[in-house]
């Protein structure tokens, strides 16, 4: 029993030097970008020697995977966050300016959830399961909707994704796109909603 408090202080000290190096990960893809995150770097912005990161993560992958749950996590606790109310088309257009406000916020959050754009890397599959658990969140509020073809959820998806994207490239820091949002979400229910579409 006196060895038990030794191996929780060993494991707390473990996950605050992994979290550690998750905060200098984050911090420095959003500085440089995603392609910019290196073992060498990284371990010289955590102040710590480059095998030690190994010590924590067994290679970058794992690295991106711990991010990418983290990220997942966020996702899913904002959509946990947004009211549910008696007015299922305004609580899917506010579910939609969360995520696209929630994407623009953090463009390299938003490319390793959205995007895959880090060659090689694929998540785990405990970690996108907290992607899936998002995504079930919206095929419910699509459903409350009337809209019930996964087609159909793939466009929508599609649409905010497109909505984000060129937001970001085009007019980064504004709201030129983010702000259709409103007349997108009406014109995709207008179209689908309640079976309207085969």
């Amino acid at each position: 029993m006196l060895k038990k408090p030794a191996a929780n202080w060993r494991e707390a000290r473990r996950e605050n030097a992994r979290a550690a190096v998750l905060t200098a990960a984050w911090e420095l893809v959003r500085a440089d970008g995603l392609t910019a995150l290196s073992l060498r770097e990284l371990a010289r912005r955590a102040g710590i020697t480059t095998p030690t990161v190994y010590a924590y993560f067994e290679s970058k992958n794992a690295i991106l995977d711990a991010m990418f749950a983290q990220a997942a996590q966020e996702f899913v606790d904002l959509k946990a966050s947004l009211p549910a109310t008696d007015d299922p088309q305004q609580d899917l257009l506010t579910e939609a300016r969360a995520f696209i406000t929630f994407c623009v916020s953090d463009v390299p959050r938003y490319q390793l959830l959205f995007q895959h754009s880090v060659p090689g890397f694929t998540p785990s599959a405990e970690s996108y399961e907290l992607a899936v658990k998002a995504l079930d969140v919206t095929r419910e509020l699509l459903a409350r909707n009337g809209v019930h073809d996964p087609r159909h959820l793939d466009i929508w998806t599609a649409v905010n994704i497109g909505l984000v994207g060129q937001q970001i490239t085009n007019d980064p820091g504004g709201d030129r796109w983010s702000r259709l949002v409103e007349e997108v979400t009406r014109m995709f229910l207008a179209q689908f909603a309640s079976g309207k579409s085969q």
